[in-house]
């Protein structure tokens, strides 16, 4: 384990699996205490793995359930980290789902649900968060590349509510800045999750819009979280960081 994070306490939203559990291993393995939510029972025994990997590192996490299209569950989350460590220092907003479908087909129940999870969500726990970070804190929001460039149809409300997640943070970053505080979002590209697994039927497709030809691994976006809430990322705020192996190139 490192120490770039040593006696920091951090919350990840989504954590149980892909991109979120990466990131939650980065953390911890930097020395950060480490709370993040599941949602559901399957994500439950996911979690605990999760919580078991962290351990065997020498590390601590704390899984809580808490489901991001609920308002008062997202910012109980937040000070539940808080109390469970004693502090916070870093919020990651990862929660999320892919809507994907006809324009015209949209719902107005996929709409509600797509903007709680993705851009409310991300304010409320902000707002929470704000109350108990410090000089130096960080607040790290996980967007996609699909916010700037939309290269296929069938994705116009994902591609809107993580569009949001820029104005959020380029607002809070001019809030929080005097407080010391960073806000940034991370746009990853394709990567290899349950949700778009390489081998899916579309995968062949993603890789050849990357100018790498190929898909993400969690940890590749992990590591460019770590980066922004460790020592490296202290200057770096208001920004959109595209992780997304030169798709929108």
């Amino acid at each position: 384990m490192g120490d770039a994070l040593l006696g920091k306490a951090a919350l990840v939203t989504g954590g149980s699996r892909g991109i979120g559990a990466a990131i939650v291993r980065r953390l911890a393995g930097e020395g950060a205490d480490v709370a993040f939510t599941y949602v559901s029972p399957e994500s439950e025994k996911l979690a605990r793995g999760v919580v078991e990997e962290v351990e065997e590192l020498g590390g601590r996490a704390l899984m809580i359930k808490a489901d991001a299209a609920q308002a008062d569950e997202v910012s109980g989350a937040v000070h539940s980290a808080a109390k469970a460590w004693g502090r916070l220092d870093i919020l990651v907003n990862n929660a999320g789902i892919y809507p994907w479908g006809p324009f015209e087909d949209v719902t107005l129940e996929e709409l509600d649900l797509t903007l709680a999870v993705h851009a409310r969500a991300a304010f409320l726990a902000a707002q929470a968060a704000s109350r108990h970070l410090t000089e130096g804190g960080r607040i790290i929001s996980v967007g996609s590349n699909l916010a700037d460039r939309v290269p296929f149809p069938g994705i116009a409300l994902y591609a809107m509510s993580k569009a949001a997640l820029g104005g959020l943070t380029r607002g809070l970053a001019r809030e929080l800045g005097p407080r010391g505080i960073t806000v940034n979002v991370v746009h990853p590209g394709s990567t290899d999750t349950d949700m778009n697994p390489v081998d899916g039927e579309t995968a062949d497709h993603q890789r050849a819009l990357s100018a790498l030809g190929r898909f993400l691994d969690p940890d590749d976006v992990a590591a460019t979280v770590l980066h922004l809430a460790g020592p490296g990322g202290r200057a770096i705020t208001g920004a959109t960081i595209t992780v997304d192996a030169g798709t929108n190139a």
